[in-house]
C-alpha cells in the first residue's frame, strides 16, 4: 500500500489546452524529483506516448496507461490505476474531450467525470479563457454544480491575454469561492503539440524532442506553482492488485514496433507476458528479417500510410511476413497492422505493395471512415478464443478496403465478428480470417476480456507442437 498524490486534469472541451498543460505539469513535477505516473482517459494511443517522455526518469520513459469507463469495467480500471500508481509520488490522469463528454448525451459512460468518480479523485479543470472575464466564473460554476459527485479541486485558465486579463479572471472567480484559481497561463501557440488526421503527432516520428517537454514545463511554471497545486490535492492509498506467480515464457511473439506501428495498449502487452509470452520487437521499416524462432505475430496499429514507400521497399520482410502467415502460425493484426497484410496501400502519392495476405488494398481518404467504441463477438473460433468470445475496443481510421478500383466484397474476406457500437448492432463486416491470421480495424483492449491474451498464447503454443 502506498500513499500518492493523484488528480485528474480535465477540460471544458477538446482543444482547450489540457494536453499541453498535462504534459507541462508532468514534466515540471518530474524534474522536481517526483516519481510521476501518467494515465490517459479514453482509447487514445498518442497522448500516452507523450506522457511517457514527459515523465521520463534519467531519460527512461515511464509508460502511460489507458483507463476507460466503457471498454473496461470498474474493477479493471481500479486495478490498472493501483498497479502503477502505487510506485509513484504523483499520479496524473489526463482526461478525454470535455469533462462530462462520453458516449451519451445523458449519461457519463466513457467520460472523464466517470473515471474521476471510479477512482475517487479530484478534478482540475482547464478553461480556455480567451475573450472571457466574468463569464469564465459562470462557466466554472456550471461545471462545479453539474454533477455533485465530481469534485473540482481548482481551475487553470489557459490562453490568458495579459496580466490585467488574469486579474479580471481571479476577481471574477471570487464569485465561485469553492473553486480556487490554480494558475493563469498565457497564450503561446508555439508550444502546442502538432496534430494530424488521427490526432496528435506521435512523439517518435522524427525522434523524440525531449526539450519540448521542458519548454512546456517552463511555460506551465510561468503561471502556476506545481508545489502549491500538489498541496491542495489529498493523498490516496494505492493498493496494488494481487499478482499471479510469474511463469517462464512459453512462447515467443514478434511485436511490430516502430514509427509506423506504435499503437499498443500497454495493458495488452502486460497481459500477454503474464499469459506466458516473450515479446520480441522488430521494425517493419528497418529490419529485413523477422526475429528467429517466433511462435506468433502481433501487428499493432499506427501510421503505415505515412511510411508506405519505406514499407513497400522492404521486399524481403514483406515476403517473410506473408510466409509466416501461410505457415499456419497465429497472427493478430489491428488497423495499421491489418493494412500491412493487404495487397497494397493507396495514398495521394501512389500505390505501394504490402504483404499480400489479404487480396485487397487499403485506400486512404480525406475523411474518417469509422470512429467510435466497438464491441466484438466472434462467430467462429479464432486465435483470440472460441466462438462466442467478446471484447471491447475502439475504431478510428481513414482508409477503406478496396478491390482494385471498386469496393471489396467483405464476404470474400471471411468476416467472423459481429459488431456493435454505442447505439447497438452495426451491419459492418469485421474480423477477417485467413488461415490462422486474424485482421481487423478494431483496436481491442485485452483488459475487457483477459481470456484473450491467454487464448492467443495457447494458440501460439499449439502451433509449435
Amino acid at each position: 500500500m502506498s500513499a500518492v498524490r493523484a488528480f485528474v486534469i480535465a477540460g471544458t472541451h477538446s482543444g482547450c489546452g489540457k494536453t499541453s498543460i498535462s504534459l507541462g505539469l508532468m514534466a515540471s513535477l518530474a524534474r522536481r524529483g517526483k516519481r510521476v505516473q501518467p494515465f490517459k482517459c479514453g482509447p487514445d494511443f498518442i497522448d500516452p506516448g507523450h506522457h511517457a517522455l514527459a515523465c521520463a526518469v534519467d531519460g527512461n520513459p515511464v509508460p502511460s496507461h489507458n483507463l476507460d469507463g466503457w471498454m473496461l469495467d470498474e474493477a479493471t480500471n481500479l486495478d490498472i490505476f493501483n498497479r502503477y500508481a502505487a510506485d509513484s509520488d504523483v499520479a496524473v490522469i489526463e482526461g478525454v474531450m470535455g469533462l462530462f463528454d462520453g458516449i451519451s448525451g445523458t449519461g457519463d459512460a466513457g467520460s472523464t467525470a466517470q473515471m474521476a468518480k471510479i477512482l475517487g479523485l479530484p478534478v482540475i479543470l482547464v478553461v480556455d479563457a480567451r475573450s472571457m472575464a466574468r463569464s469564465a466564473a459562470a462557466l466554472v460554476a456550471g461545471y462545479a454544480d453539474f454533477d455533485p459527485e465530481v469534485t473540482l479541486a481548482g481551475v487553470i485558465f489557459n490562453r490568458v491575454g495579459s496580466p490585467a486579463h488574469a486579474e479580471l479572471l481571479r476577481e471574477a472567480m471570487t464569485l465561485v469561492p469553492d473553486v480556487p484559481v490554480l494558475g493563469c497561463l498565457g497564450r503561446d501557440e508555439d508550444i502546442g503539440t502538432p496534430s494530424r488526421h488521427l490526432g496528435l503527432v506521435t512523439p517518435d516520428q522524427d525522434g523524440p524532442d525531449l526539450a519540448r517537454y521542458q519548454r512546456l514545463a517552463d511555460w506551465v511554471e510561468t503561471g502556476l506553482d506545481p508545489d502549491a497545486l500538489l498541496a491542495l490535492v489529498p493523498e490516496v492509498e494505492a493498493v496494488p492488485p494481487f499478482e499471479p506467480v510469474p511463469q517462464l515464457p512459453r512462447v515467443t511473439i514478434g511485436l511490430a514496433r516502430d514509427n509506423a506501428f506504435c499503437f499498443y495498449y500497454e495493458e495488452n502487452l502486460r497481459l500477454l507476458r503474464e499469459a506466458g509470452a516473450r515479446l520480441v520487437e522488430f521494425s517493419p521499416l528497418e529490419d529485413t528479417r523477422l526475429p528467429e524462432h517466433l511462435d506468433g505475430l502481433y501487428l499493432g496499429g499506427g501510421y503505415p500510410e505515412l511510411y508506405a514507400f519505406e514499407l513497400g521497399q522492404n521486399t524481403r520482410l514483406r515476403r517473410e511476413i506473408k510466409e509466416f502467415c501461410e505457415s499456419g502460425r497465429p497472427v493478430y493484426a489491428e488497423c495499421g497492422g491489418f493494412m500491412l497484410l493487404m495487397n497494397d496501400i493507396v495514398t495521394g502519392r501512389g500505390r505501394y505493395a504490402m504483404a499480400g495476405v489479404y487480396p485487397v488494398r487499403a485506400e486512404m481518404g480525406d475523411k474518417f471512415r469509422a470512429l467510435g467504441y466497438r464491441e466484438i463477438t466472434a462467430r467462429e473460433d479464432t486465435v483470440l478464443g472460441p466462438a462466442g468470445t467478446t471484447a471491447r475496443g475502439h475504431e478510428f481510421h481513414y482508409s477503406s478496403i478496396r478491390d482494385h478500383d471498386h469496393d471489396a466484397d467483405p464476404d470474400a474476406l471471411h468476416p467472423v465478428y459481429t459488431l456493435s457500437g454505442r447505439k447497438g448492432p452495426l451491419d459492418i463486416p469485421e474480423g477477417f480470417v485467413v488461415g490462422k491470421t486474424l485482421g481487423s480495424y478494431v483496436h481491442l483492449h485485452f483488459g475487457s476480456n483477459s481470456a484473450i491474451p491467454r487464448a492467443f498464447v495457447a494458440a501460439c503454443l499449439r502451433s509449435g507442437d
